[in-house]
């Protein structure tokens, strides 16, 4: 069945319906080739035909991109040459077309549909706050194949089209009319009234970017497009460390269409899509992917479907309670009363996201009208009144195990006998939590990570007595907060804290060797952690990690002993950068790179002397500890699969991305081999590198995780 229909109006204008069936999301297919040229043949036969109008049958998205599986299909380099060659000609076919087309758009235009809608003559797009338009496949590990890296630069210039080619950020209808990436933005109710009349005035002449002063004096010359160049690399090479190959390759591909013409720039675009295709990297990035979009569809359990989430209720106003009220009052729109001991506290939590709200109306996202809109949904209370009908409540107060015993006593006194009650616990095993408890079944673990408004990840913590209806429940209110949530079972530390705790062990230790501050936070940064685990700590804050450790060794081993010179960093009142004493130096008006405060080498009693290690090395000590820890946590169960063991690791804390994540980099790097390094490290250092039983098993076997 073909995903395309035509309808032609009274004035000779096609309006031909994009609708692939049986799919919520229309994405370009193999089979698309096929039936878009018996539409464009019949087009071009319609001696007739006025114009063409291309519009979407689903209610709320144009086109979503490309469909990723047809390139895990291909075999060859030639194979994944053959498609983008086919999106390349099909589109030149449109734009080639006499009559005028004008692509109408509505919802997620990203991708092969952006490319589809840049070979049109025109384009109009509504106000609606689902249209995002965008080029994404950069964070694929690929670049847009169908003629999108030579059109793009034409329509919007250069440094404009690198940038969201490179970043592969999408843009709302307004910034993108700014761009000149479209012609109108129109209420949804005319859109395709709108589109026949943009038809009617004929087919446009080609556009030329709309470019400012500095604009002009770089691109329409060879040594300022040069230098344009020459400063995108450098940035990309900066950011990416080297380990992406797709961004250097989006360059050369606008390079050679500006500097040898557009024929060149199709042949080099297909060859270089072809190359990323064949990447590891962009096998990891796309089997990431896989796993999110894979993610959305389940509920954490196939036993029960969620209850819906109508009312919530905060307990604590801190940071992270602040952070857990905004991401469910705002992003999930649910109405959110924040619990708190102090009107102070409730008042904190409500700035949150008043601060960032305000931003958005700063940037001109949103208005003044729908913030305070926004901040209606958020009340405040210092006693239990107001909170009889949530449906859950999210505990978000000290990790202290009494004090949250008498919040599930709070809770289970003065709401129903449905209302789950999720700790925002970091360490504390949530069977613990909920051994006092009358409702057991309805206690679970919501672990969050900091800033609650930017991190990606939560983890959904199942006791076992938790019922799988507070399972499936708290998995959809996770999402609906716009998260993506693990489910992983009960015990201390979870899974991420877990690896992140033996991670940052050993970077510690190595700094008590006598390794430099700088030298293990770069060797982590150039591996592709957004920040060094040394500056890590400071961020969470050393009393925080102080307050997690004997947790950890408590109920996991001696393998989870923090050094012990790290007392000395809290006598000597060093808890991070929220109170401006801790590795780094703080408060000072110096711009750049940020300094060591050296003085913290006389506390702890270091002397910071020339190992002679590579980075490599140090990067590797850090990072096997970590990578033994998430295969332990398969063994024991904790992780459900070594798929959300990835989604952990790179939405927690930041594993590199072009890795695939923990278990992808095990298996690249081969399981005998970790084996071996562990064993080697266990001789130097000790029974903390001993590697666990699943390892070492699967290295006999010659297994690997995927």
């Amino acid at each position: 069945m073909s995903a395309f229909t035509i309808e032609k109006n009274a004035d000779n204008v096609a309006v031909i319906t994009i609708d692939v069936a049986g799919e919520t999301m229309n994405t370009l297919r193999a089979e698309f080739g096929e039936q878009m040229r018996v539409v464009l043949d019949d087009m071009q036969a319609d001696k007739s035909l006025k114009g063409i109008v291309f519009i979407s049958g689903k209610d709320d998205n144009f086109i979503a991109g490309a469909d990723i599986t047809m390139l895990d299909a291909c075999e060859t380099k030639a194979d994944v040459v053959a498609i983008s060659t086919m999106g390349q000609q099909i589109f030149d076919r449109i734009n080639s077309l006499s009559v005028p087309v004008v692509a109408a758009i509505n919802g997620p235009c990203l991708g092969g549909g952006l490319e589809f809608a840049l070979a049109c003559h025109a384009r109009i797009a509504t106000d609606s706050p689902k249209t995002a338009l965008g080029v994404p496949e950069v964070q694929l590990g690929l670049l847009p194949g169908s003629a999108g890296t030579q059109r793009l630069p034409k329509l919007i210039g250069i440094a404009k089209a690198l940038d969201l080619m490179l970043t592969g950020k999408q843009l709302r209808a307004k910034q993108a009319l700014k761009l000149g990436l479209i012609d109108d933005i129109v209420p949804q109710s005319i859109l395709l009234d709108a589109a026949l009349k943009l038809v009617a005035k004929g087919k446009p002449k080609a556009k030329k970017a709309k470019l400012d002063v500095m604009g002009k004096a770089l691109e329409t010359n060879p040594l300022g497009r040069n230098l344009v160049f020459k400063k995108a690399t450098e940035s990309v090479l900066k950011q990416t460390k080297g380990h992406y190959p797709a961004p250097l390759k989006i360059i050369d591909c606008v390079r050679v269409g500006i500097e040898k013409g557009y024929k060149a720039g199709l042949a080099v675009e297909a060859n270089h899509f072809a190359d990323l295709v064949m990447t590891k990297e962009s096998a990891s990035l796309r089997r990431l992917f896989f796993a999110t979009t894979q993610m959305k569809k389940e509920h954490g359990t196939a036993q029960a479907t969620p209850r819906k989430v109508e009312h919530a209720v905060v307990l604590g106003g801190g940071l992270m309670g602040g952070g857990i009220a905004n991401v469910t009052a705002i992003k999930a729109n649910i109405p959110t009363r924040i619990k708190d001991i102090s009107h102070r506290g409730i008042s904190q939590a409500y700035k949150y996201s008043f601060d960032l709200l305000n931003k958005k109306v700063k940037r001109r996202f949103i208005t003044h009208a729908e913030m305070q809109s926004s901040m209606n949904n958020i009340t405040g209370t210092t006693q239990y009144n107001g909170i009889s009908n949530a449906d859950i409540v999210v505990e978000a107060v000290f990790e202290d195990l009494a004090l949250k015993h008498q919040m599930v006593a709070d809770i289970e006194a003065h709401c129903g006998e449905h209302t789950v009650f999720a700790s925002n616990t970091s360490s504390l095993p949530i069977a613990q939590i909920a051994a006092n408890a009358k409702r057991p079944e309805n206690v679970i673990g919501l672990h969050y990570f900091s800033p609650v408004d930017k991190m990606p990840l939560v983890e959904v913590i199942a006791h076992e007595q938790t019922s799988p209806q507070t399972i499936a429940t708290t998995v959809a209110f996770a999402k609906r907060q716009g998260k993506t949530p693990i489910v992983v079972k009960d015990g201390a530390g979870f899974y991420v804290n877990r690896i992140l705790a033996l991670f940052m062990n050993e970077a510690a230790n190595q700094l008590l060797e006598g390794q430099s501050i700088e030298s293990i936070d770069k060797a982590l940064v150039n591996f592709g952690f957004p920040v060094g685990p040394i500056t890590l700590l400071d961020e969470v804050g050393i009393d925080v990690g102080a307050k997690i450790s004997p947790i950890l060794r408590s109920e996991l081993g001696s393998r989870f002993e923090a050094p012990s010179a790290f007392e000395a960093l809290l006598n000597d009142d060093r808890k991070g950068k929220k109170n401006k004493r801790g590795f780094y130096q703080y408060g000072g008006k110096t711009k750049g790179k940020k300094l060591v405060d050296e003085s913290v080498y006389k506390v702890l009693g270091v002397s910071v002397k020339d190992t002679g290690k590579a980075e490599k090395d140090i990067a590797q000590r850090c990072l096997v500890q970590m990578l033994n820890e998430a295969a332990r946590c398969l063994e024991e169960g904790i992780l459900s699969s070594a798929r959300d063991g990835d989604v952990g690791s790179l939405f927690g804390i930041g594993f590199p991305p072009y890795t695939g994540g923990a278990f992808s980099y095990m298996d690249s790097v081969g399981i005998a081999k970790l084996v071996e390094l562990l064993q080697g490290y266990q001789a130097q250092y000790g029974g903390r590198f001993a590697p666990c039983d699943l390892l070492k098993e699967m290295a006999e076997q010659q297994k690997t995780f995927y």
